[in-house]
């Protein structure tokens, strides 16, 4: 009897769900005792999958699917290196995906169908048992392919933060605030706005350019219009719309740290505070060689940054967006200190560059020479799926039928991706189950910053370094859900 992967995937789901009450369950020479004894005992946390309201201000409820009736999800909290048992319920009528987002995880609990991640089936459950790592903020999200379904995948509520705690906490700031942005009630647009002038180097790539100029060029000539994009009508924080649920209480003189998570399916987001700066102390949960203080926080798809900001400038303020129409429609959260009431104010910050060999360490310090290049480049087949753009890496777009690796691995060994973007789209490119070092932006060096998700600029190029650690399938992509769905992934194979 012949069985497709999604059948296989969801069989294996079943698998688990038995491995959950191992009394049902003969024991196996393979599963230890001490394994018996995880997956027979309590878990530690509990997430189920349903949907519910969620109320953005008190006139706009929007219904989505959401971890545990919230949005966000719960904080999970873990221990580095400390064993950890997760239960998830899945209380829809779809298969779903789990994806631990930045942790080195076996290809079973990723969370990734294309790795060959069990789903959690429909009307079911897994419980997951895993060591996590590495250190720092982490999330989780759903893994799905949306397409042209705007009510699940990313554009749902399924995300929510993780801290892990490491063996030796610094401790030098007073309380931590954790904020999700996010946004809802998408729609289908024509043509975008994506900002472009804050990501720094700002050279383009000649070759590059005209490439990708050129291609859209033709397609336009051809009567083709521009692609699908996707635009939102309402902006969170924390899911509430600016204005709407709790402000920020804090006092003069406090040290916060500020874990912010860019929650968006597709958006890439800025953060100011009036008054005040950030001094960026990690980057995707990982230290930073040279934290540096900025005015203006900008964050990918994905993205994650650790800020601690000192509370020295009294007042009520808005800590929100740059972008003023986003920023209207909620994007932003009250900043109040105490003895102090008021209209919130906001004032516009001066023009900055965001650019992470700010963070890096000093004298553009040279990479260690890698096992093997992988030359990758990155092209838009404007409009050639339906009416939505298709993505391919190396001129193939990603098959979900087929799953094929397309690129070889041997454990152990360093690699550098260089990464070249024949579209004037800013990606945000995440690897899975692996962290990695930038190592060159538009041609100049630098090396110390280690990320899951870097923003890679339009027309440009960028080397990212990792050594292959993980064995299996481990994937690759833009982390824009619109991107993805339509080509823009592909699968390491690590042996």
């Amino acid at each position: 009897m012949s069985m497709d992967r999604r059948e296989f995937l969801k069989l294996g789901s079943l698998v688990t769900l038995g491995g959950a009450m191992p009394s049902l369950l003969p024991a196996t020479t393979e599963q230890s005792t001490a394994e018996q004894v995880v997956l027979a005992g309590k878990a530690d946390y509990t997430l189920r999958i349903g949907r519910s309201l969620v109320e953005l201000s008190p006139d706009h409820i929007v219904s989505t699917a959401t971890y545990n009736d919230q949005f966000p999800g719960p904080l999970v909290r873990l221990k580095e290196g400390q064993r950890v048992v997760v239960d998830v319920f899945n209380n829809t009528d779809r298969d779903e995906q789990l994806h631990w987002h930045g942790q080195f995880l076996s290809a079973d609990m990723d969370g990734a169908a294309e790795e060959g991640t069990p789903y959690i089936p429909a009307r079911g459950m897994r419980r997951l048992s895993f060591i996590p790592g590495p250190s720092g903020f982490r999330f989780y999200h759903t893994h799905l392919v949306a397409g042209s379904d705007l009510s699940i995948g990313q554009y749902s509520g399924l995300v929510g933060p993780v801290y892990i705690e490491s063996r030796h906490e610094p401790g030098a700031y007073d309380r931590e605030v954790f904020l999700t942005l996010k946004e809802f009630d998408p729609f289908f647009s024509k043509g975008g706005d994506m900002a472009m002038d804050f990501l720094h180097p700002s050279d383009r790539d000649r070759s590059l350019e005209e490439r990708g100029e050129t291609a859209m060029k033709a397609s336009l000539a051809q009567g083709q219009p521009h692609g699908y994009e996707v635009g939102y009508q309402a902006f969170t924080i924390n899911g509430r719309m600016l204005g709407h649920g709790d402000p920020i209480r804090v006092k003069s003189g406090e040290r916060v740290l500020f874990h912010i998570l860019n929650g968006s399916a597709t958006e890439i987001r800025s953060l100011a505070l009036p008054g005040h700066t950030f001094k960026v102390v990690a980057l995707d949960g990982n230290p930073v060689p040279h934290p540096a203080e900025v005015p203006v926080l900008w964050l990918g798809t994905a993205e994650r940054i650790s800020a601690i900001v000192e509370m020295k400038h009294p007042g009520t303020w808005i800590l929100g967006d740059l972008a003023d129409d986003d920023r209207g429609r909620g994007m932003g959260i009250v900043v109040e200190y105490a003895e102090h009431r008021g209209k919130p104010q906001w004032v516009k910050p001066s023009p900055f560059a965001w650019d992470y060999r700010r963070f890096a360490l000093p004298n553009a310090a040279v990479a260690a020479t890698p096992d093997e290049v992988i030359e990758m480049t990155f092209a838009k087949q404007n409009a050639a799926d339906e009416g939505f753009n298709r993505w391919t890496i190396n001129d193939v777009a990603f098959d979900m039928k087929t799953m094929k690796a397309m690129f070889q691995l041997h454990q152990g060994k360093r690699y550098r991706l260089r990464m070249h973007n024949a579209s004037d789209d800013i990606h945000p490119m995440h690897l899975h189950r692996h962290s990695f070092e930038i190592t060159r932006i538009a041609g100049l060096p630098m090396g110390g910053v280690v990320k899951d998700v870097a923003m890679l600029g339009g027309y440009q190029s960028m080397d990212i370094d990792f050594t292959a650690v993980q064995k299996g399938l481990s994937l690759f992509h833009c982390h824009m859900q619109l991107h993805m769905d339509f080509g823009f992934m592909a699968l390491f194979d690590c042996v």
